[in-house]
C-alpha cells in the first residue's frame, strides 16, 4: 500500500524560534524546505492535541482539538491581530534548547486573548465569516471542547469529574446555564482552534505541495480529564458516578515488576459496536483531515487490553480483556475507504495481535535501536524484515542512538559495529540510518536527533518519568545544506 520512502520524526514544538516553543510559522516552512532538499517524502509528528499537566502530547484534553502552544505570533501580527509592541517585553524562557512550559502557559494565553479581543473589535468580515464556517464544520467536537475548556478554567483547573454534579453529568439545565454564562470564553476557545487549524492547514498544504506527506499519531486511549470522556461517558467504562470501573495499563514485564498503570479510561466496546463505532470513525476521519498517514499507538490493545481495577496503585491485578479486533477496522474502512495506517505493534506480541495486524494489512514497526541485543535473536534486525513494515532508528520513547550506544554493554556495541559494518564509533548513528534506509521496509524514519548525532541530552521522553519530558528543542542553524545533501545522497542510493 505504501511506496518506498523515508522521512524524519520531529514534533513542531521542537522547532527553533524566538517564542520559547516551536510554532507553525516560518520555521515550520523552513523545515519542510529542509525535508525537500534532503529528498525526504515523510514528516512524522506526535499527536497535535492540547496538552495539560506533564505536557505529554499523548495525554491531551481532546482527540480532535489542536494545541494552542503551536500558534505562531508572527502570523498573528501579519493578520493585524497582535502588534510588535504586544510582544516586546514578554519572557518565554531563557534556554533556546528546552521549553519552559510554565513560562509558555503564563504568557501565551493572555496574548491569544488579546488577539481575540482585537479580532472582535476589527472589521475583518472575511476572517469572521471564515470563523463561522469553521465552527459550523467542526461543531460535532468543537462545541463540547470549547465548553469543557471554559468550564475547566471556571472550576480553577479541576478535572471534570470533580465539577459540580449537574454539569459533571451534563444535565440540560446546567448545560444551558453555563453555555450562556461562559459564552465569551467559549467563543475565545473557538477562535483559538480556528487559528490553530488555519495555521496547521497552511503548513500541511505547503508540505503536500512539496511532495511531503505528514504522518500523524493517534493514542489508542484518551486522557481521563478530556472533553472526549466528559462529552461521551456512554462509550467508556464508567459507573453511575462517572468514575472509571477499570483503567488502562500494561502488565508486569522485564522492565517493571509492577507493570505500568496508565490510568486512562477504557472503552465500552459493546456500546461502541452498537453505534457502528461512530466515535472512532469520526476520530480517524478528523486525523486524516490534518495528516496524510496515521500511526496508531498501542495497536495490540485492539486485540486485547490490560484492564486494571480503578483505585489500584499498580498494574499487577489487571487482566487481559478482549478488544474489538478486526470488527472496528472493518467498520472504519467501510465508511472512510482504504486506511493509510501504521500499527505500533511493539510490546507483548501474541499470535492474536499478529493475526489482527495481518488481517488489517497495516505495516507494523521495527525499532533498530532494539536490534543489537547480542544475547538473543530478535526480529528488529534488518535482514529479518518484510516490505510491509516501517523501520525507525528510534521513537519518542527511546534514547537517541548515540545515547543508547554510549550506555550499552560492550558486547552489544560490538554486535552493532559488526552488523552495521561500522568503522568509527563517531559515525554509529549514520551507520544505523544506512541500515534502516537500505532495508526492504516500505518506510524508513529517523528522529532528527539521530541525523544530528546527538546524545541523551536530546532525548525527548523517558517513559515512567513524570517530569522533564517533551522539552527538547532544535538549535537554530543546525539543519545545514551539508546535512541535507548527505541525507539526500543516502536516500537516492537506496531508492527512498
Amino acid at each position: 500500500m505504501f511506496e518506498r520512502s523515508s522521512g524524519i520524526l520531529f514534533h513542531p514544538t521542537s522547532l527553533p524560534g524566538k517564542y520559547g516553543i516551536g510554532t507553525l510559522g516560518k520555521e515550520a516552512y523552513a523545515f519542510i524546505d529542509f525535508l525537500k532538499k534532503s529528498k525526504q517524502k515523510l514528516w512524522q509528528i506526535f499527536p497535535l492535541g492540547p496538552t495539560g499537566y506533564g505536557d505529554s502530547p499523548y495525554q491531551s484534553f481532546s482527540s480532535f482539538a489542536g494545541n494552542p502552544y503551536l500558534i505562531d505570533f508572527d502570523l498573528l501580527i501579519e493578520a493585524h491581530l497582535l502588534s510588535e509592541e504586544d510582544l516586546r517585553d514578554i519572557f518565554f524562557g531563557d534556554n533556546e534548547e528546552y521549553i519552559d512550559y510554565g513560562a509558555i502557559y503564563n504568557q501565551k494565553y493572555p496574548l491569544l486573548r488579546k488577539a481575540y479581543e482585537n479580532f472582535k473589535s476589527s472589521d475583518n468580515n472575511e476572517m469572521k465569516g471564515a470563523l463561522e464556517n469553521f465552527k459550523r464544520e467542526n461543531s460535532s467536537w468543537l462545541n463540547d471542547y470549547s465548553l469543557y475548556i471554559s468550564l475547566k478554567n471556571h472550576f480553577n483547573g479541576l478535572p471534570w469529574n470533580e465539577w459540580a454534579q449537574d454539569i459533571k453529568n451534563r444535565e440540560d439545565g446546567a448545560m444551558h446555564h453555563y453555555r450562556s454564562e461562559l459564552v465569551d470564553d467559549i467563543e475565545y476557545h473557538n477562535f483559538i482552534q480556528f487559528l490553530f487549524f488555519k495555521q496547521w492547514g497552511d503548513v500541511k498544504r505547503y508540505a503536500n505541495e512539496n511532495g511531503i506527506k505528514i504522518i500523524g499519531d493517534i493514542p489508542i486511549f484518551v486522557a481521563a480529564d478530556s472533553s472526549d470522556a466528559w462529552a461521551n461517558p456512554e462509550i467508556f467504562l464508567f459507573d453511575e458516578e462517572r468514575k472509571p470501573v477499570k483503567v488502562a495499563g500494561v502488565p508486569p514485564d522485564y522492565f517493571s515488576a509492577t507493570g505500568q498503570l496508565w490510568g486512562n479510561p477504557l472503552y465500552n466496546w459493546e456500546k461502541l459496536k452498537e453505534t457502528n463505532y461512530s466515535w472512532w470513525v469520526e476520530r480517524v476521519r478528523a486525523n486524516l483531515s490534518t495528516c496524510d498517514i496515521i500511526r496508531i499507538d498501542h495497536f495490540r490493545g485492539f486485540e486485547a487490553y490490560w484492564a486494571v481495577p480503578y483505585g489500584d496503585d499498580t498494574a499487577i491485578n489487571g487482566q487481559w480483556e478482549p478488544g474489538p479486533g478486526i470488527d472496528l477496522f472493518n467498520a472504519i474502512k467501510s465508511q472512510l475507504g482504504e486506511l493509510p495506517i501504521i500499527a505500533e505493534d511493539l510490546g507483548l506480541m501474541t499470535q492474536g495481535v499478529i493475526d489482527l495486524r495481518e488481517a488489517t494489512s497495516f505495516p507494523g514497526m521495527k525499532i533498530l535501536g532494539f536490534a543489537f541485543d547480542s544475547g538473543e535473536e530478535n526480529d528488529y534486525l534488518p535482514h529479518t524484515y518484510t516490505k510491509n513494515c516501517v523501520v525507525y532508528t528510534g521513537t519518542h520513547d527511546n534514547d537517541t542512538l548515540v545515547g543508547w550506544f554510549q550506555k550499552a554493554k560492550e558486547e552489544d556495541r560490538q554486535f552493532a559495529r559488526d552488523y552495521l559494518n561500522s568503522r568509527s564509533d563517531d559515525e554509529i548513528h549514520w551507520d544505523a540510518i544506512r541500515g534502516a534506509w537500505s532495508s526492504v521496509a516500505c518506510m524508513a524514519i529517523s528522529p532528527v536527533q539521530d541525523f544530528l548525532g546527538l546524545g541523551s541530552e536530546a532525548r525527548i521522553n523517558t517513559p515512567g518519568v513524570a517530569s522533564g519530558n517533551w522539552q527538547w528543542r532544535l538549535k537554530q542553524g543546525v539543519l545545514t545544506n551539508e546535512l541535507a545533501e548527505r541525507i539526500a545522497k543516502l536516500t537516492k542510493i537506496y531508492s527512498r
